[in-house]
């Protein structure tokens, strides 16, 4: 099957949502299926305000139509409501095509963070994105069922994986020269420097040993001179995370707005237990839904605590909670959800597993 992805998240940008959509691609071309990505990099573009490395598609709707036409493809997911997603919005609806999208960022809640712009209006912008998508994809339950609540339709329960190969496991915190010498209990954050991730929380909380910083932002300069005392280590490749992963004793997530929180299973990978407050994205990847106690870390209302009790969870319960994230079972769950762009051409796809079993990861 030819598979259209259209994305404004692409390299070089660095986030959680570009690595799921290469992790996509990867495990789709293994399944067999010819991927299109149209992203920002083959278009003119201009920087993201207030989020310098970001790079945004200028109209961009006449090349993206080229590209289609071009490509014919089977089936088209618009994976971001960016300009490249609006402008697919435009294209298939003209076309009489159907689309699926996904939900990956909560954006009004970044705009809200920054701007004070009305959790409301962001909300009323992104559903006007994804009513005519023929299934949104989103992350976790907790998710779904708070876009559902909001008006939101044809929503379908996705997942996200981790590559436990490249993030391989350690029964004890393993020295890294990148990090250098460090006072255990070291306190791990990855990720990105910004209004949404309430990264503060973590910086100002008084926690015995050493405070560990990757990632890159708007905030990066404020906070990096208001804590001196924190390493900070901006972007790294991912063997390099890996080794700062292992480094850690605990991996402290303060975000409060995540849809999932791939960083989360990257360090438990490594079997470095998670501490994060009891909110949708840490509860689905700790597996504390439905009444469950999490595994491979702590949820707390309280972050510090969270922190410190994090410290007795097992570098092994890390490691197993995250084996049940894998990238394939995610691409199969997303090649189940893909529409026929044009209702009389079905895709060549064949699906051999209900809809509960490919959900539950069975």
């Amino acid at each position: 099957m030819k598979i259209a992805l259209v994305t404004d998240a692409w390299l070089p940008q660095v986030n959680g949502v570009v690595t799921t959509l290469l992790e996509l691609v990867r495990e789709l071309q293994a399944l067999g299926h010819e991927v299109l990505v149209v992203q920002p990099g083959q278009f003119r573009t201009r920087p993201c305000p207030g989020y310098p490395g970001i790079e945004l598609a200028v109209r961009p709707g006449k090349g993206l139509a080229a590209l289609l036409d071009a490509a014919a493809p089977d089936a088209i997911h618009l994976a971001t409501e960016g300009p490249l997603g609006w402008a697919g919005r435009r294209y298939c609806l003209r076309r009489g095509l159907a689309f699926t999208t996904a939900f990956h960022t909560r954006f009004p809640d970044i705009l809200y963070a920054a701007l004070r712009v009305p959790l409301g209006w962001g909300y009323a912008w992104l559903r006007r994105f994804h009513r005519p998508s023929s299934g949104v994809m989103v992350p976790t339950q907790g998710v779904l069922d708070m876009l559902a609540a909001r008006g939101f339709r044809n929503l379908r329960a996705w997942t996200h994986g981790v590559d436990t190969g490249a993030f391989s496991f350690h029964g004890a915190a393993t020295p890294s020269p990148l990090a250098g010498a460090l006072a255990h209990p070291v306190s791990l954050y990855v990720g990105r420097i910004s209004y949404e991730k309430n990264i503060e929380a973590f910086l100002q909380m008084d926690l015995p040993g050493s405070k560990v910083v990757c990632g890159v932002g708007p905030l990066q300069a404020r906070l990096q001179a208001k804590y001196p005392h924190v390493r900070w280590l901006g972007i790294l490749d991912r063997a390099a995370l890996a080794q700062v992963y292992a480094a850690a004793d605990v991996f402290v997530f303060p975000s409060r707005s995540e849809t999932f929180g791939l960083v989360m299973l990257e360090a438990m990978a490594c079997g470095t237990p998670v501490a994060a407050f009891p909110e949708d994205g840490p509860m689905a990847v700790l597996g504390a839904q439905g009444g469950e106690p999490p595994r491979g870390g702590v949820l707390h209302g309280d972050l510090r605590t969270a922190a410190q009790q994090a410290l007795a969870v097992p570098r092994s319960e890390a490691r197993a909670r995250a084996l049940n994230f894998t990238w394939a079972h995610a691409a199969r769950l997303f090649e189940h959800y893909l529409v026929p762009a044009q209702p009389d051409r079905r895709p060549d796809v064949t699906v051999t597993k209900s809809v509960t079993s490919l959900s539950s990861g069975r």
